[in-house]
């Protein structure tokens, strides 16, 4: 890797570490530097109130920020490569829309059908496992479609078809959901990092941990593709093997992010973009571990202001990426019409 590749690594990388300390910092009592070193490295059994604060809600939640960012990040990065689309996102295959509509059938469906539904919401997994069924239900249908088709834009149009099939299911259940229901919905939406304990956590990083594998197995293939699809065959690129490892990896991304955190916006979109702005590169090789970096702190960032230090107010995460990712994209569109592919 080039020197001044590695050099904007080590500032992004210590960028990162400083984020992440000071995510953990703030709160509704802000907890000095030095506890946080501290609660390291003490035993469980003789923790401080702050210390036990640290390791139990912070930390775990600082580590959601890193995995969602980045996992978000990365997955829009091989949307926009596969499809050649600068606005192509993580949640264009649909994904995102199939664990809504687990969690809106969970939720929602109680009023239409009936009192298992209603029953099964009250544990702190049902949605967790709705999303993810949802999820996977619709990576299936377009797994079987990509199978089929050879033009790689039309993946893209079902993906989106996908995604209003279920957007219409989640109208018709909310007509006849009771406003608790919406309310309950609606918050889902708002997306959270802080809903994860140790436990839940060590599943969601391993399932990411599959996505960021698929992820690096589709180096090669995604900047054989950045060339166009016919070059790329008389190279010898299996095209529909590469494509079906890109939409895995990014399913499982999205998805595992969806279920575990709610659906969170632009971040996937914009990060992607600031990305190549900075490092003017598109060589997948750079551009990966770079994702990586860029939405794990533009995350930690988002979630320190959702915080509102020094409150016990917290706003919606969803709602702080979409203020912050909407007006970086309208800027990088401005300042420069044709993104780098």
């Amino acid at each position: 890797m080039k020197n001044k590749y590695s050099y904007s690594f080590l500032i992004l990388t210590i960028l990162l570490l400083v984020l992440f300390c000071v995510n953990i910092s703030l709160g509704s009592i802000s907890i000095p530097f030095k506890t946080i070193v501290s609660s390291f490295f003490t035993a469980t059994d003789s923790l401080s109130n702050q210390e036990y604060i640290i390791q139990n809600y912070r930390l775990p939640k600082a580590i959601t920020a890193v995995l969602v960012g980045s996992g978000l990040g990365i997955s829009g990065l091989l949307m926009q490569t596969l499809f050649r689309n600068p606005l192509a996102g993580p949640f264009v295959l649909g994904i995102t829309s199939g664990a809504s509509l687990g969690v809106a059938l969970v939720i929602l469906g109680s009023s239409v059908f009936g009192g298992f539904l209603a029953t099964f919401l009250l544990t702190k997994w049902s949605l967790v496992i709705a999303a993810s069924l949802g999820s996977f239900l619709v990576l299936l249908l377009v797994l079987i479609v990509s199978s089929k088709v050879r033009d790689t834009m039309a993946i893209l149009i079902i993906g989106l078809m996908f995604g209003s099939i279920t957007s219409a299911i989640v109208s018709v259940l909310s007509y006849f959901s009771s406003a608790e229901q919406l309310q309950q919905y609606i918050f889902w939406g708002f997306g959270s990092l802080g809903d994860l304990d140790w436990s839940e956590l060590q599943i969601f990083a391993f399932l990411y941990s599959l996505g960021i594998g698929f992820s690096i197995l589709s180096i090669k293939g995604l900047n054989t593709l950045l060339l166009g699809e016919n070059y790329a065959k008389s190279l010898g690129l299996n095209i529909k093997q590469s494509r079906l490892l890109i939409i895995i990896a990014t399913s499982l991304l999205a998805g595992t992010i969806t279920a575990f955190a709610g659906p969170i916006a632009f971040i996937g979109l914009a990060i992607p973009h600031v990305t190549r702005q900075v490092f003017n590169t598109s060589n997948h090789k750079i551009l990966l571990p770079a994702v990586f970096l860029f939405g794990a702190i533009i995350m930690l960032i988002c979630d320190s202001i959702a915080q509102l230090p020094n409150t016990d107010y917290l706003l919606p995460i969803n709602a702080i990426t979409s203020l912050i990712g909407a007006p970086v994209v309208v800027w990088l569109l401005v300042r420069q019409r044709k993104m780098v592919f």
